[in-house]
């Protein structure tokens, strides 16, 4: 079982040596994303689990800069699907729940207090707030899979940001990072454990070094093969270079510094 998922996700090569996979390694090792879901809810004290595993996340200096915004109602989720690349699973999905860099939080204790918040402006203040989110969504994710749950993670909360924040009523200080559709899978649902690049490739030893483009390449091919089965035809190298081509590949994040300061986060 574990080498038929090792090879799955390495696309066919399965880096060697290998510890066997304990229960929490295996489940890591299976994770896929999932776009479609059954009509099935997800109840309030299975959500307060997930959320309790989130808050069980590493976070700078403890000061937990981050919060999470539940969205059930089906017109706001519409109204966020929209924003957030008019993606259908958004508004099938039970919850969606959207990971937030919160330093509003901080700002009003020490305003509440008389204190300064210098430190909040800069760039530093700014990436713990991101960090300290994307680790708690990780722990949401690893949590709601463990109890046979699927997710899918939606980056483009951040294509129109501050529409975003609006229909969330985010305070100054808050920016949405990634949100979260989270929902039991369709038992029809095609989508499998995509491959990752070889470790040779991501894993340096004592120093950088650039990628053998031999593997990146065979890295493709495996790719290629998957997303076949998928019924479709793209590779990994061919996304990349549109991705990083131009500005409009962002989809409206090229200006997210921009959007930041006028959140309140000017990341100086």
């Amino acid at each position: 079982m574990t080498d038929s998922v090792l090879a799955r996700r390495y696309g066919g090569e399965v880096p060697e040596p290998i510890a066997p996979a304990n229960d929490v390694i295996a489940l890591l090792q299976r994770h896929r994303s999932v776009r479609r879901f059954t009509d099935e809810d997800v109840d309030e004290a299975t959500l307060t689990a997930i959320v309790a595993a989130a808050q069980s996340a590493a976070t700078s200096s403890n000061m937990q800069s981050w919060s999470v915004i539940e969205v059930r109602d089906p017109e706001r989720k519409a109204e966020l699907s929209v924003l957030a690349g008019d993606q259908a699973f958004i508004r099938a999905a039970p919850v969606f729940l959207v990971f937030v860099a919160d330093w509003a939080r901080n700002r009003v204790i020490a305003e509440r207090r008389d204190a300064p918040v210098e430190g909040i402006g800069f760039v530093e203040s700014t990436l713990v707030g991101f960090v300290d989110a994307a680790l708690a969504a990780q722990n949401a994710v690893v949590a709601a899979e463990s109890l046979g749950l699927g997710t899918v993670y939606v980056g483009s909360v951040r294509n129109r940001p501050e529409e975003l924040s609006d229909v969330l009523d985010l305070p100054q200080g808050a920016f949405p990072v990634v949100g979260l559709a989270i929902g039991h899978p369709d038992p029809d649902d095609r989508a499998g454990i995509k491959p990752r690049l070889p470790q040779r490739v991501v894993r340096h030893r004592e120093t950088y070094r650039a990628a053998p483009d031999a593997a990146v390449s065979a890295y493709d091919d495996a790719v290629r093969a998957y997303y076949a089965g998928q019924g479709s035809s793209r590779g990994w190298i061919e996304a990349v270079l549109n991705r990083v081509r131009a500005a409009a590949s962002l989809h409206g994040r090229h200006t997210i510094h921009d959007a930041l300061r006028r959140r309140g986060l000017p990341s100086r």
